[in-house]
Parts: C-alpha cells; structure tokens; sequence
C-alpha cells in the first residue's frame, strides 16, 4: 500500500472544475497582479481570521518579512522567537537587520514557552514573534501581557494555522499583525507562492498595502522603500475558491487525528508514541507530529520502504544553524527544542486519508518497535 505525506492530487480532483472555472476567468481579464480578485480574497480571509483587514502577499516569507518592515524594525533591533519553527521565521528577522533571539519550547506542544521570554528582552528589544506550530496556537495570553508591558509589537507566525483557536481567538487576530502562507502544502494552499498579513489597524493596513508595492502611493511617487510582495490573481482566485472547504478539511484532519490516538492505544503503542498535546482550542492539524522514544531515523528509513511518506519538522534548530553561527548559540542552550528535532516525525494526516491507508501507517509501526 501507498501512503503519500500529502496526497494534492486527490484534493485538486474533488474540485477540478471550480478551479478551471476561475482559472479561466483570470486568463480572460489579462488581469493578473492585485486586482478584484486579490481583494475578494483579503476581504474572505479578514472575516475568517476575525480581523478588519488583510493584505495579500507574496509569500508566507513575505507576510513576515513585510509585516516587520511595517513595524519598523531594523539594524539594531532584537526580536524574540523560537528556535523551533521554519527557517522563515528567523530568517525575515535577519533580512530586515534585527537580530533573532531565540527562546524553548514548552513540551509536546511544540511552541514557545512564554515563561521564557521576559528574561530575554532588552533594552533593543522591539517584537515577539510567536508560532502556531503544526496548526495550534502558541499561549498568547501570557505573551500579549509581556508584549503589552513592555511596549512590543507581536507578529503571530500563523503559516501552519489558518482557522486556529485561542480562546475562542482566531490565529492572526491576537497580536498586532498575523502572517500566513498559502504555499501548495498549508491547509490552504494555493498553486504556487502565496500569503497573507491580517491586523487590525486601519494604519498598518495602508502601510503594508503601500510597502507591498515599491513603497509607492500614489503610483511612482516614494515616500518609503518597500518591495515587490504583491499576490498574483491567479493564486487569489485559487485560494478563494478553496476557502470554502478548508472547515470541512480542517474536521477531517481532526478526525483522523482522533483515529490515529485510538489505534495508538489499540495496538499497544500510546507508550512508546506520543502524539502532539491539545492544549489551544482549535488544533487545526496541519501536521501531525509525533514523538518517539529512539530510532526515529531507523523508524523513519523503514515506514519509506513501506511506502509511507513522512518528514522530520525540523531536524536541526535554528539556534544550531550554520547561518546563524556569529549569534553564539552552542548546542544544549535550547534542549527542549533540541530533544522534539531528535525525536519528531510527521505521519500523513491530510483529509483524503482512507481508514485503511491509516491503519497501515500504525501497523508499520507497530511492526517496527515490536
């Protein structure tokens, strides 16, 4: 049996005809970048993130980087975050001219431990930016205090976790902007490169709108310097059309990863495999991600050979990266972080995922560690 990681295909073919519908609108317009469809979207995803507005973007990278440049965070600066995420996160903070400064994650939850964070602010401290890993918030409460407190912008890194719960919060509408993709993979992917800043500030709305082209308002004339973040019409139209089924998607992963906790405990397993912790409201699964006692490599080498994609989110910390080697980090400043990069392993839990296909995948595992 096959068991892909994520199975786009199968998703592409439920609904082939709306996409070739709107994909053909766009070609007749001859209207490509911005435009009314790339407004319909931002007007979509501001009411589903229960924000006033949002910017489509070029990029999840994008939705970060220009959410900093918006914030006016630069050369000098510090911004804390983890060290546990995509490269992404840290490395908008480095292109702007800041400097990451990385703080643990709290345990099978795989996001930043607030408890950590006030110690690390300085003086040149000037952001916070949370993750939502996996597709479940980051404890914002506690964030949004030190934030508050210390007059710190926070930036929520929701690229995983689009229609995420916090306290009855969506991911996005918490901290001062929230930053999305719609890269192929997310749960609201679109066909190549896409993204999207949600706030609730009517100023930062008119700012990103300004830097995402050139920094020019009105057209040629510069006031700032900003950049080409623009969304294509294309992946906006691709993008809308999906929205209307990322809730029924979304119920599915969770139902396939209640299906993966019961035949955990069937098979004798839920000793040896741990499954992400719910703590937030809404897990919005856009991974399942578990932990595993040893071999995970040996275990992963294996699953491949029976034909099970899987992935390791992520095997080397960012703090241990060799980009980020000036900043000082040695390996054991960050051993929460550290232990989930030796231990993790993504299972496929997308929505098109057979009972038969997951029974296979804990079979596998069972047959392994047994």
């Amino acid at each position: 049996m096959r068991v892909p990681l994520l199975d786009l295909k199968g998703q592409y073919q439920t609904i082939k005809e709306e996409i070739l519908t709107v994909a053909k609108e766009v070609f007749e317009s001859q209207y490509f970048i911005l435009g009314p469809h790339v407004q319909q979207l931002e007007e979509a995803i501001a009411e589903y993130c229960q924000c006033p507005y949002a910017v489509g973007v070029s990029s999840g990278t994008d939705a970060l980087l220009i959410s900093l440049m918006a914030a006016q965070i630069g050369f000098g600066d510090e911004v804390i975050t983890t060290p546990y995420t995509f490269f992404a996160t840290a490395g908008a903070i480095a292109r702007v001219g800041a400097t990451p400064v990385f703080v643990d994650i709290k345990g099978d939850a795989y996001n930043i431990d607030p408890a950590l964070i006030e110690s690390r602010i300085t003086e040149r401290t000037k952001a916070i930016i949370p993750v939502h890993l996996y597709g479940q918030c980051a404890d914002m409460d506690p964030i949004m205090d030190i934030a508050r407190r210390h007059s710190l912008v926070v930036i929520e890194d929701a690229a995983q976790a689009i229609g995420s719960e916090y306290k009855k919060k969506r991911a996005g509408s918490i901290g001062d902007f929230g930053c999305f993709s719609f890269f192929p993979s997310k749960n609201l992917g679109a066909f190549g490169d896409g993204g999207i800043v949600t706030t609730q500030s009517r100023e930062y709305c008119d700012l990103l709108q300004t830097l995402r082209v050139h920094g020019s308002k009105p057209k040629y004339f510069h006031k700032m310097i900003g950049g080409n973040f623009r969304l294509d019409a294309l992946q906006a139209a691709i993008v809308f059309v999906k929205l209307k089924y990322l809730d029924a998607w979304t119920e599915k992963r969770q139902a396939n990863a209640k299906q993966y906790r019961k035949l955990f405990r069937e098979q004798g397993l839920d000793q040896i495999i741990r499954p992400p912790q719910e703590v937030e409201d809404l897990h919005i699964y856009n991974q399942f991600v578990v932990s595993v006692p040893d071999k995970r490599d040996e275990l992963r080498a294996y699953l491949t050979d029976a034909g099970i994609g899987t992935e390791v989110y992520y095997p080397v910390p960012l703090h241990l990266q060799e980009c980020f080697g000036p900043l000082g980090y040695r390996r054991g400043d960050f051993p929460v972080a550290e232990d989930a990069a030796q231990r993790t392993l993504a299972l496929p839990i997308y929505p098109e995922l057979s009972d038969e296909q997951q029974a296979y995948v804990v079979e596998k595992i069972k047959t392994f560690y047994t």
